[in-house]
């Protein structure tokens, strides 16, 4: 017999469908029918989609394949919240997706995706996948061997095309790209868990090292990470597919893990941070059998790629609950394992600049382009003296300057990259003349002109504590040019007129 009961959370309302649920195993056929709920029990509507990914939805069902609305922008449209991207899920395969639109571009060296762009935004679409069970065998396309024999099929689906995406020149792709590192939103579903390493034999076994193949949609919901996480918003027929709880959690406020917490972060340690900072951003609770499975595998994130691990706290920095974040992944004890300055540093000072930084994100509605991985790393560096070691810092009218003679500084294991300490160093540079508020117009010009300036006066809102200088140079932004005493450069200036050059006298004869 089913039920309907109206439930809500915040801002969440819809009706959920109870029935009798069938227990669901992590990549075991069959797995558990799915929940479906229809329009008019839930919120959701394609006004809050963005135009742009309804497109990329409605193109690929006019091309006969099944697309849907995946992961956390699901999440966060049934939460009232904004969601930071639009992610799609199909069961075309990427280089029919690029047959299908000519602002395609194909990415990803291990898993590859399908990016159709709209000026500077990025729809992101992925093939449904699956974990390969071992023994398998998997053609170089992503198709289980005896899929295709089922098939008829022989060659590989799209060689040419394949082939071509070989010869992509990997250098034009961004790191976090090319290795299909997605957002935690996502749920695993582009993670890069073939960088985890390090370990013994017996440590490394749990690992995944094959989830690099093409599956159905319902294998690639129980290969995600959470619940909340798992959840499917059909086009065709406005409903949402829940194939494991999520909505139920989703009224409880509850992050729980799809499987056993104890294999999955035995697979993928980084799942432990992730589920911190869901909860954190989301103020919901974690499912206590995951608060003991980060108890007792606390230790097993220092095996994950350490430069994931920085990208996960570039992550977190940048979404607007870092110090809630950052308090839970000290009170699991992850901070530890990772980096002991974090760890001995999670004071007072820590939460008050993460605190900041917080507030400062909270002004706009997406991640301003001044949250540069600079300005991210000195809120971690500077509050408890993680400064290069030998600098010396300078208070000067409330600003810190760092020498650039000084090392490079360290966070545990991770790599910070050296470009980014320089670009923190020369942003921190400026703070005392951004303090100079009676310097001449020219020279405040010039400042302005600087590339660094929009990081630099960000940095001096965020930390600087002078409040008035930011002010100053916020309105200064706002004016024109001669208002600030500089004369406009001519639009079309007199073209210098170019000297004849002599002719040389050579005598004949």
């Amino acid at each position: 017999m089913v039920t309907h009961d109206v439930f809500c959370h915040k801002s969440l309302h819809f009706k959920a469908v109870s029935s009798l649920r069938t227990p669901f195993w992590y990549n075991a056929v069959p797995m558990t029918e799915p929940r479906v709920v229809p329009r008019d029990e839930h919120s959701l509507s394609r006004r809050d989609i963005d135009p742009d990914a309804l497109k990329v939805l409605y193109r690929l069902r006019q091309a006969d394949y099944t697309a849907y609305l995946v992961g956390g922008s699901v999440r966060d449209l049934l939460l009232g919240r904004r969601p930071k991207d639009f992610d799609i899920g199909t069961s075309a395969h990427p280089y029919e997706v690029k047959k299908l639109f000519r602002n395609c571009w194909i990415i990803g060296r291990r898993f590859r995706l399908a990016h159709v762009k709209f000026g500077a935004k990025v729809i992101e679409v992925a093939t449904f996948r699956r974990q390969v069970h071992a023994g398998e065998e998997i053609a170089d396309d992503g198709v289980p061997v005896h899929r295709r024999q089922a098939h008829g099929a022989t060659e590989p689906l799209d060689g040419g095309d394949l082939a071509e995406a070989a010869s992509l020149n990997d250098a034009e792709t961004p790191a976090h790209i090319a290795t299909g590192t997605a957002s935690a939103d996502q749920g695993d579903t582009e993670s890069e868990l073939e960088s985890t390493h390090g370990g013994p034999e017996q440590d490394r076994e749990h690992l995944i090292h094959r989830d690099n193949t093409f599956g159905t949609p319902e294998e690639d919901v129980f290969r995600r990470d959470f619940t909340i996480n798992a959840l499917f918003y059909d086009i065709g027929t406005f409903s949402i597919i829940d194939y494991t709880g999520g909505l139920d959690d989703l009224r409880s406020g509850l992050v729980r893990c799809i499987g056993d917490p104890e294999v999955r972060f035995r697979e993928d340690p980084v799942r432990m941070l992730r589920a911190v900072a869901l909860a954190a951003r989301l103020d919901f609770t974690l499912d206590p059998p995951i608060v003991d499975a980060i108890r007792r595998h606390r230790h097993e994130i220092a095996r994950s790629s350490p430069a994931r691990l920085l990208e996960e706290y570039y992550k977190i920095l940048r979404i607007g609950s870092a110090e809630k974040t950052f308090r839970g992944l000290a009170d699991a004890g992850l901070l530890e394992p990772i980096s002991a300055e974090l760890h001995n540093g999670a004071t007072d000072p820590l939460w008050l600049a993460l605190a900041r930084l917080d507030a400062y994100r909270a002004q706009f509605q997406s991640i301003p382009q001044t949250f540069s991985n600079a300005v991210l790393l000195g809120s971690l560096l500077l509050p408890f003296g993680l400064a290069p070691t030998g600098a010396r810092a300078v208070h000067r009218g409330g600003e810190d300057l760092l020498r650039h003679d000084a090392p490079t500084p360290r966070l545990g294991g991770l790599p910070l990259a050296r470009r980014d300490v320089e670009h923190l160093r020369h942003l921190l540079s400026m703070q005392r003349r951004l303090h100079d508020i009676e310097a001449s117009p020219r020279a405040k010009h010039a400042l302005m002109e600087r590339a660094i300036f929009p990081e630099a006066l960000a940095w001096l809102e965020i930390h600087g504590n002078a409040p008035a200088a930011a002010e100053h140079w916020q309105l200064l932004m706002a004016e024109p040019t001669e208002q600030m005493g500089i004369a406009e450069p001519e639009a079309n200036p007199p073209r210098r007129r170019r000297r004849r050059r002599r002719r040389r006298f050579r005598p004949t004869g």
